[in-house]
């Protein structure tokens, strides 16, 4: 069985597990690991297929999050993006006993937008486009994905050039692993299964963001009224990379949060 690539630093006595999104890699945290390690235990993961975790095939929800589980301390705050926050939603429906916290940035319950129900979202003929494009030009349609995560963005250009070198860092993805990536973007709808979630339940978004509509956190907002949505003005599909003070800002502040419910409970 093989183990994913997985990298621990920093000495805070909290675990944060930090998930990336579809055709990336841990490299994504770069811009921030730093400043998260001073408060942090942090747990640099590339999901199964991805950056450095070679020689796995293509995967469903499901056999992602118990890979990643696999290797992960006894309990942490996970934080998931974009397709990552799929993965952390799933450990924490699955495993709540691991999961001190359960952040999400830039990600949705159902990331496939459903007209009848009037859901915003990515539109499943896009989704498909993608499937099948990555077949006919593997590294031109990597490279039109990633644009789309921070175009409208102030620093749009440099913020996707950091994103393609982030990709060209590390061993690139299987057409497979990534198609079923994408599956799992157009298949999966987490959305009745957690309202049930009773741990601390933080979603963060980008306002310009066109691959999570804006209108996801208001709708977000009224289905699970114990979580927080925070929203980055200027930010995209990436908040982290070009709002990284703020947001290890708010990272800090659920950190706190935690540790007086701890307090609190050992009174």
């Amino acid at each position: 069985m093989n183990d994913i690539w997985w990298q621990t630093r920093g000495e805070g006595n909290v675990d944060l597990v930090l998930l990336h999104g579809w055709g990336l890699n841990a490299g994504v945290w770069d811009c921030i690991s730093e400043q998260l390690a001073s408060q942090f235990t942090l747990h640099l993961v590339d999901l199964p297929g991805y950056g450095r975790s070679t020689g796995f095939g293509a995967m469903d929800l499901d056999a992602m999050a118990n890979c990643v589980l696999r290797q992960a301390p006894k309990k942490a705050i996970w934080l998931g993006w974009s397709l990552g926050g799929l993965v952390a939603s799933q450990i924490a429906l699955t495993h709540p006993e691991r999961v001190d916290a359960l952040v999400t940035v830039a990600s949705s319950p159902c990331f496939s937008a459903r007209e009848e129900e009037q859901w915003p979202g990515i539109k499943p003929a896009v989704l498909a486009g993608f499937q099948q494009q990555l077949s006919e030009d593997f590294q031109r349609t990597v490279e039109r994905f990633l644009a789309l995560q921070t175009l409208g963005t102030e620093s749009a250009r440099q913020d996707a050039r950091r994103l393609k070198a982030i990709v060209l860092d590390a061993p690139m993805p299987s057409v497979d692993v990534l198609n079923g990536g994408l599956e799992i973007l157009r298949s999966v709808d987490l959305r009745d299964d957690l309202a049930a979630l009773t741990m601390p339940f933080w979603r963060l978004y980008g306002r310009l963001d066109g691959l999570v509509p804006r209108k996801v956190a208001a709708l977000l907002d009224a289905r699970y009224p114990a979580s927080r949505s925070v929203m980055f003005d200027k930010a995209a599909h990436a908040p982290f990379i070009n709002n990284s003070e703020m947001f290890c800002e708010v990272l800090f502040s659920l950190r706190q949060l935690l540790e007086k419910e701890q307090i609190t409970d050992n009174t």
